[in-house]
């Protein structure tokens, strides 16, 4: 049974993560706002309720791994790793600048927390595919979670990877699609139309579940039914709202990779204001 509690508790904290990318993004600077925002109920959900994991312990066999194979939305997974405590919150201001160790994509070697090199786009679930082979070899009893974008779906990369992963079982991976409908020129029916993606993900053997991604229930609920599937890795629809929570980026595409105006920044920070 969720809990309201649960749910508030994430609530405020996707409401604090929502914060802190505008906050990071700033003025006059580019960054990709809109796929951060549709993902971030997702990745509070995950970091802060679903996830086994410690920045006292970062390195723990049985811990859970996160992959963000749309590794360009660096932003949501760099405001929740500081909100854990993985490194200073104070590291935010200096992202994607000379020598930070917050660069525009996850970085394995720069930034704590973060489980693997990623945003060369496609290659996310076979990354996943080999650690989550590796942690059955290890007898480790985490899980790996990998986000996907639904425009980059469109890379055959993923379908081979979907394949394999259900050929060999493997059970303890999670893939996420951030189903937002956009990507970076348009929307995704008109750059290359997919059709339903829940039953792409059936066809090659994945248990599927499709969700609404801001709803923190549902996704609770979707992770834990997850842990109950055995044989087959599960995939989960989450049909989302690109630059969900502030009102002139929802759904606008030139907020993929947008800049906040001084006034922009002013009317977000008013709408995202934490009570």
């Amino acid at each position: 049974m969720v809990l309201d509690a649960q749910i508030k508790k994430i609530q405020s904290v996707a409401l604090t993560m929502r914060n802190s990318i505008v906050d990071t993004v700033g003025i006059g600077k580019v960054g990709h706002i809109g796929g951060s925002l549709s993902a971030t109920d997702i990745v509070a959900t995950l970091y802060f309720h679903k996830m086994n994991i410690s920045p006292q312990d970062p390195k723990n066999k049985d811990r859970d791994r996160f992959l963000l194979s749309k590794g360009h939305v660096s932003l949501v997974q760099y405001v929740a790793l500081a909100e854990l405590g993985f490194f200073p919150k104070e590291e935010l201001k200096n992202m994607k600048t000379l020598g930070s160790m917050l660069q525009g994509h996850p970085d394995m070697i720069k930034t704590p927390g973060i489980e693997a090199g990623t945003g060369s786009l496609g290659q996310g679930l076979s990354i996943s595919n080999g650690m989550a082979l590796a942690m059955k070899m290890d007898n480790s009893q985490g899980k790996v979670y990998v986000l996907i974008g639904d425009g980059e779906l469109a890379e055959g990369q993923n379908w081979e990877a979907a394949m394999y992963a259900s050929a060999n079982n493997i059970d303890n991976l999670v893939a996420i699609v951030d189903k937002n409908d956009l990507q970076a020129t348009g929307t995704t029916a008109e750059r290359l139309c997919l059709g339903s993606i829940a039953d792409k993900w059936r066809a090659f053997d994945w248990h599927v579940i499709e969700i609404s991604g801001h709803d923190i229930k549902e996704i609770i609920e979707a992770l834990d039914t997850a842990d109950t599937i055995k044989g087959k890795p599960t995939a989960i629809i989450a049909k989302t709202i690109k630059g969900k929570g502030i009102s002139f980026t929802e759904n606008v595409v030139a907020f993929h990779n947008g800049m906040l105006t001084a006034e922009q920044h002013q009317i977000a920070k008013e709408e995202l204001k934490i009570k």
